[in-house]
């Protein structure tokens, strides 16, 4: 019996599995967004907002708009509901006096939409200090949390880690 060499150390770690998992969505067409933390995920937030709907937003119309999108009352099904069902239009006072519907996704032509994928965005604001291994952004809403474990780990703790974070952390400054 001849014993085979492990390639490069054994089990492939964390942060490679990471970045093979992000070379992987960037060949399949996701952005990476450099996204650190909560102010950048709102600028990249607006950014592609503005892009969808092929507008500038004040900063007075963004903050109208804001929170719409995502504020401190808005649970997980009503943020649900908004993307899936008819709330993924939200009408929106411009400062000249005139409404627009904005769309947050575009149903009807989904080559629309923009994906990003980012890595390590790290909160400090909610009730532990957090970071995300990748997420997936669908015109810059964070739409899927993906913590990775390394091999060995039981899965029940990224499980876990996922329902703290979106318990006690993200967007905790929303």
């Amino acid at each position: 019996y001849d014993v085979e060499q492990k390639p490069d150390g054994g089990y492939q770690s964390e942060a490679k599995l990471e970045r093979s998992l992000i070379q992987q969505l960037q060949r399949q067409g996701y952005e990476y967004a450099w996204i650190k933390c909560e102010a950048d995920l709102l600028v990249n937030l607006r950014k592609q907002i503005e892009l969808l709907n092929e507008l500038t937003l004040s900063d007075a119309e963004w903050g109208r708009l804001l929170p719409m999108i995502s504020n401190e009352q808005m649970t997980i099904q009503d943020k649900t509901q908004m993307i899936q069902g008819d709330g993924y239009i939200l009408p929106l006072l411009l400062d000249d006096g005139t409404k627009r519907n904005i769309r947050l996704i575009d149903k009807h032509n989904i080559y629309n939409n923009r994906l990003q994928v980012t890595n390590q965005y790290e909160v400090n604001d909610g009730a532990y200090k957090n970071r995300y291994d990748v997420t997936i952004l669908v015109n810059g809403l964070p739409m899927v949390q993906i913590e990775l474990k390394r091999r060995g780990v039981d899965i029940k703790e990224a499980f876990n880690q996922i329902n703290r974070y979106q318990r006690d952390s993200f967007w905790a400054g929303r």
